[in-house]
């Protein structure tokens, strides 16, 4: 999840934090949040599952305020709630929008007058938006002071998508997500008040070779600079690297320069991707994002630019994995395809680690959570064919000697004839502090045992040392 947001905020320049109604604010959303912070992005909160049991509305807004530290500000009131949850009110235009129950799966809704009962309301949280948005712009708080209700709708919209960019405050929808109640509102108050390339400025990085910072503004005009924040697999086309570019444009058979390997790649071919379509693109330009196929070496977090204006972009910090299961294929004919699928799923997710533990043999998959090694294992069966057995990680016990033993062993073996006949004599004991391993000496002296046997004596001790009498 935590690669997917970093990539997510290094795509875009304004990101959607969504938010559970059910629970409240959840952990996730606060990773977000923590990262968005971290990148200051300009953000929006979408309220979700209000049909859910459990639903509140007003409790999520408050958490959002208490637990994240910011200035929610709602744009729209819920109609309703859990199973009565209808539709909502747009406290920007002052209208009831209903999504329809039919075979449309709520992708339609009505527009009508606000019903009596949430008129009061609807003033009452107009009001504390007007309050708030104003209080970051003083000729609007003066006109607010004076008469609210010159206002006009657009100064409104406006002034609200400044404060968003300026991370005055944080813009608060909701809906139902999984029935397309509320997310028509949700796509339009993304493009009215989330910042275009233009509003964010020049992005910043350091040419390579004279190792100075330079800069890039969103202007198709200046060299190219792009990043590639996330690599993907595709059954039809192969590889795929999504870039997002910043500067200048690129174009089918430029050749770039990539600042991790200070190395050259051909652009044969670029796609737009929308949804689950690849449109063909001759030229993607300063603020889109696409799609590179056909490529050497690219990986996430890769700065490709201009090779006579080369720049190298903040590349993109990963956390460590942070828990670990063992996994095997069911049958040994998917032992191979397990092996060849892990290694495309680790190239595609920098978070993601395959471990072969030597000591216990056991294929360790490392990842950043439960959910995250789940997915894994589901894309594993859904995409790649193989189904795995898991389990927890072996432990590798060590034992330790504790204290000095002297030890008298005997071996009588008869097999015919003589037979054999052996004694040991020996004394066991820690080693010195710092020393690692096996330190052998022999005190035999003479010629009392052929000097031939002292070596084979010095085997036995280091076979002896792979298993302990405790643990194993």
């Amino acid at each position: 999840f935590t690669v997917e947001v970093e990539r997510s905020l290094r795509g875009l320049d304004g990101t959607i934090a969504v938010f559970c109604a059910v629970g409240g604010v959840e952990p996730q959303s606060e990773t977000v949040w923590r990262q968005a912070d971290k990148y200051r992005v300009p953000r929006i909160a979408f309220v979700n599952k209000m049909d859910r049991v459990g639903a509140d509305f007003f409790m999520v807004v408050g958490e959002i305020e208490q637990k994240l530290g910011a200035v929610p500000v709602p744009l729209q009131l819920p109609i309703g709630s859990e199973e009565e949850f209808r539709g909502v009110v747009d406290l920007v235009e002052r209208k009831a929008l209903y999504w329809e129950e039919d075979e449309t799966l709520g992708m339609k809704y009505t527009i009508e007058e606000v019903p009596g009962e949430l008129k009061e309301s609807c003033e009452e949280w107009r009001e504390k938006l007007l309050e708030k948005v104003c209080e970051s712009d003083d000729e609007l708080l003066e006109r607010f002071l004076d008469d609210k209700d010159s206002i006009r709708n657009e100064e409104l919209q406006a002034a609200i998508r400044r404060a968003t960019i300026s991370l005055s405050i944080v813009p608060v929808l909701c809906g139902a997500a999984l029935r397309n109640k509320g997310i028509q509102k949700l796509i339009d108050a993304v493009a009215a008040y989330l910042p275009s390339p233009l509003d964010i400025g020049p992005v910043k990085g350091f040419n390579p070779f004279i190792k100075k910072e330079a800069e890039r503004h969103p202007d198709d005009g200046e060299p190219l600079s792009a990043l590639a924040f996330k690599i993907a697999t595709d059954s039809h086309f192969g590889k795929l690297a999504y870039i997002r570019v910043y500067s200048g444009s690129m174009k089918i058979g430029d050749v770039v320069f990539n600042s991790r390997t200070s190395k050259k790649e051909r652009i044969s071919r670029l796609y737009q991707m929308h949804a689950n379509k690849q449109n063909p693109k001759e030229v993607i330009e300063a603020g889109d994002i696409g799609t590179i196929v056909g490529f050497r070496d690219i990986a996430t977090g890769d700065t490709l630019s201009d090779p006579k204006n080369p720049i190298a972009l903040e590349s993109m910090k990963f956390p460590d994995p942070v828990l670990s299961i063992a996994v095997e294929p069911k049958t040994q004919a998917d032992v191979d395809k397990l092996t060849m699928a892990l290694a495309k799923l680790a190239e595609e997710d920098p978070t993601f680690r395959v471990d072969i533990n030597p000591e216990t043999n056991q294929t360790i998959l490392n990842g950043m959570g439960e959910l995250h090694l789940e997915v894994l294992i589901d894309r594993l069966k859904r995409e790649h064919n193989v189904e795995c057995n898991q389990g927890v990680p072996q432990v590798n016990y060590k034992e330790a000697i504790t204290a000095p033993v002297q030890h008298h062993e005997v071996l009588r073996k008869q097999t015919g004839g003589k037979g054999k006949y052996a004694g040991i004599v020996f004394r066991i004991e820690p080693a010195e502090e710092g020393a690692e391993g096996l330190q052998f000496s022999s005190e035999v002296s003479g010629g009392n045992i052929p000097k031939q046997f002292i070596p084979a004596i010095e085997k036995g001790f280091r076979a002896a040392m792979q298993n302990g009498p405790l643990a194993g």
